[in-house]
Order: C-alpha cells, then structure tokens, then sequence
C-alpha cells in the first residue's frame, strides 16, 4: 500500500517548502490541471425528505443552535484507517455521508423556520500541494464534492468546516450537540451546552426514526431485495463451504452487499452446527457439515445506509433431520403468531408476547416445562431456550432508534411506517443437561423484516421462503441449478 513517504503533512510545512520536494517540483503540480468542477446537478433522492426532517426538528428546538456533526475517521492500525460511515443522526437529516462534516441549524426562536449550515471539506488546494503531499489529499483518497457542487447535492448552504470552530466558538444563546462523534466540536461547545439537554436532542432524533417516510420504506425493501439475492447466493456455494469453513458464507454475502450496496448492516452471523446457540456468533472460523443447520443472519445496508436483517436456518446438505424440523417447525409457527400481531394499534410487545406463547407451548408439549403455559410464560421459564426479545425496530441502525424513551418505544403503540423485525428463536446448548442428547447444539431462528401498514403488515423479506417445506424446495432448486 502506497503512501507519501518523503512528504510531511501540510501542518508540518517550514517556509513554504517540504522536504524532500524541489521547488521546481512544487511548481510544476501546481499548474496544468483541468477544471472538473461539476455544474447542474440534481439534488439527492432524499433531498426534499431530509429538508422536511430539518423542519420538524427544527419546530421542536426553537430559538436553540443545533449542532450534528458526521463524525471523524478512526484509526485501524498505524496510518490505516477503518472506512468511515457517518454517523446516523447526520445522514438522516442531510443525505450526506462526508467525514469531518457538520450540520449547524439555528432555528427561529417562533418556530416558523430555519438557518442550515452544512460545513465540509472542500477540494484538495492544488497551489499548497495539498492534493498530492497530504496522507488525506484528493490524490491519495479520491475526489471529493467542491462546496458548490454539495450545495447542489444537498440543498443546503455549505461552508469550509475549517471555519466551524471559530464559528461556534462565538455563537450565543442556547447549544445543543449530539454527542459521541466529533470530540474537537464537543470541545470547542464545552462551556455552552449540557448533557442533559444533549440527551434530549438525541432522543428527539431517534424518535423522529420511529416512523419511517416513503423513501426510507423503498430503501428497506431494497435491502431486504439484495440480501434474499445474498442468501440464495450462500445456498449456491454450500459444498464449497463444507470444503473450507463458515467463513466461505460469510465472504459470498459480503461481495452481494459491495457489489449491490454500501457494506453489510453488520457482522453477519454465519453460525453452522453448535455455532448456531451462540447469539452473535460473528468469528465464523467453524466447520459446516451435512447434517448441520446453518443460522445465517445478514443483511444488506444500502448506499443510503439502511439495512435489512434476516434470519434463515437452513440444513447444510438441504434436508431437515425428523427433531431438526421439529423445532424449526416450532419456531416457524411462533414467527407467525408473532407476525400476525403486529398491525397499527397494536402495543409493540404484542408479537413478542404471541410468540413467546407459542414456544412456551410446545416446550411443554415435548416434556422440557412443566405447564400449564401461563405458569411458565408468568415465572418466564421459556427464556432458558428462548433467550432474547422477539425483535426490535430497524432502520439506518440495524437496532433502529435505540435511544428513544421507553415509553414511545418498547411500550409504545405500532403505527403504520414503522419498520420491524419478527425474530423468535429456539436454541439448545451443545452442554444442555437439561435436555434430551439429541437436542443439544441446535439453534434455530427465523426472522424477517416486518413493514406497519395501514391495512396490517407487509413482509419486506417475504422473497425468502419461511416453512420448512418451503425452505426445502427453495434450497433443491438453487443446489440444482448453474452458479452465478
């Protein structure tokens, strides 16, 4: 990997030179350069979306600064860095997803509007040597968007972020930041703001998430899109991973997720064998064998950094085992109940509660719990198996709108744009002495991508099959059939 070894950074510049760098070299990358300034762009898809969100965010803090910063690049090793993904809060409210960026909003104190500053990077400056001598110059990292061409791109006023310390340093009046993201900006606004009301900027915001508009619905579903293209993609090249490890699942989702969105949503969960008992089995390190299930749990994030989470247990060599689809078929009905219960009005924990019966029940059934059901659900005993909460909101974060109040969220009342998952799971750990032998070591879950409606629900991942019939079938045809 390439870097500018014989150029100190900008900030280390003595008299206008560099060392190692003739003046005649600095001359010459000065000049000859073509304009590539880029001119009548079309704002982004959701531009008039995150101008909107500005507006209500803005209606609820009159009178106050509001500061969201992107965030900055964080260090891997060395001089290498982890790629950068802008913080939510930021993304949500501009579409813009620059390191270093800042969103300042200073709405009127009646409410009625706003000011919105956008302050980025602009182009690398070619007569400083700035481009080509800096380790973040546009030679050495790509082209970036000049302010002119951001302003196009994201319908608000855009400034040098070079500028904002100096700015919000001798800003009056009330400040609020969210937090966690830029320390230099938190620095620089110590002696103006407080936590208390940062908090309540941060909560605001993931409540504004709750409720998803029409362009966050169509990003989800082309996430859920992608990622069914993904796991058929794993079904495809299961021999290959029997020959190698878990890790050949993970590598085939991963090159669906770059190639038809930004990344994955998070560390997917490729767990064969045993491996399916651990929740958040993301090492991927293990064998995949016939006779096994697989719980591979992905999703695709789009380039606008909305994500899908999906859950399949598929069997290795496409057949359930008679026990296997006994407890698959367990799940599978509780996924239904659980399905069927989320619909507008309904309280959040309902599927939660409609699944949990449904396992509860046949726990019972197979002798593992002593009943009746309402016993077990009341002293929660199914949860030895059950383990986790049936689901969680999604979204940009793939646990969506994680820091809104309990009240309007696990207590809260479901409302048609509201996007869901519906993940309830069965898991028998291989050191179970609880249980039967033959029990231990399998995890099955199943989970999808539940939309609220105005008429009920709607499945965004419906595209993967769900019975144990119909997972079967689906897996015959793929193995069956041409790669590619």
């Amino acid at each position: 990997m390439a870097h500018p070894a014989d150029a100190e950074p900008i900030k280390q510049r003595k008299n206008g030179l560099y060392p190692g760098v003739s003046d005649e070299l600095a001359e010459n990358m000065k000049a000859g350069w073509a304009d590539t300034e880029l001119r009548g762009l079309e704002p982004v898809a959701q531009s008039g979306h995150t101008a909107d969100r500005r507006a209500r965010l803005s209606a609820r803090f009159p009178g106050e600064r509001l500061v969201i910063p992107a965030g900055n690049l964080k260090t891997r090793s060395n001089d290498t860095e982890y790629s950068f993904r802008a913080a939510v809060e930021y993304a949500y409210l501009t579409g813009n997803q620059t390191e270093d960026g800042v969103l300042v909003m200073e709405p009127d104190a009646a409410g009625g509007g706003h000011d919105a500053t956008l302050y980025l990077l602009p182009r690398s400056d070619r007569e400083n040597g700035e481009f080509w001598l800096d380790g973040q110059g546009e030679l050495w990292v790509g082209r970036r968007h000049s302010l002119s061409e951001a302003q196009q791109l994201y319908g608000v006023h855009c400034a040098d972020v070079r500028t904002v310390a100096g700015e919000l340093g001798a800003a009056t009046g009330p400040v609020r930041v969210v937090r966690g993201y830029d320390a230099a900006v938190e620095h620089t606004l110590t002696d103006k703001v407080t936590a208390e009301r940062d908090t309540e900027l941060q909560v605001f915001l993931s409540e504004m998430r709750l409720v998803k508009d029409d362009f966050e619905i169509g990003e989800l579903a082309s996430a859920c899109a992608s990622t069914a293209r993904g796991f058929e993609d794993v079904v495809r090249v299961l021999e290959k991973a029997e020959a190698t490890s878990e890790r050949y699942i993970e590598g085939t989702f991963f090159l669906r997720a770059r190639v038809e969105g930004n990344d994955i949503g998070y560390g997917s969960i490729c767990a064969s064998g045993p491996h399916a008992t651990t929740l958040h089995w993301v090492r991927n390190d293990g064998a995949v064998r016939s006779g096994d299930l697989l719980l591979l749990d992905a999703g695709v994030e789009t380039h606008t950094l909305y994500t899908a989470d999906v859950t399949r247990t598929l069997p290795v060599n496409g057949r359930f085992t008679d026990l296997q689809r006994k407890i698959y078929d367990a799940v599978h009905e509780a996924q239904e109940a659980g399905i069927a219960a989320v619909k507008p009005g309904a309280k959040y924990l309902d599927f939660h509660q409609a699944a949990q019966r449904v396992l509860a029940a046949r726990l019972v059934e197979w002798g593992l719990l002593e009943g009746p059901v309402e016993r077990v659900l009341e002293l929660g005993l199914q949860r030895r198996w059950t383990l986790h909460g049936t689901g969680h909101m999604l979204g940009m974060d793939v646990h969506d709108c994680a820091t809104a109040r309990r009240e309007s969220y696990a207590e809260g009342t479901l409302e048609p744009g509201m996007c869901l998952t519906v993940e309830p799971g069965l898991y028998f750990q291989p050191d179970d002495l609880t249980v039967p032998e033959e029990y231990r070591g399998i995890g099955i879950r199943i989970e999808d991508d539940i939309l609220v409606t105005a008429e009920g629900n709607r499945n965004l991942s419906s595209a993967l099959p769900r019975s144990s019939t119909d997972v079967e079938a689906w897996m015959a045809g793929l193995m069956a059939g041409p790669t590619g």
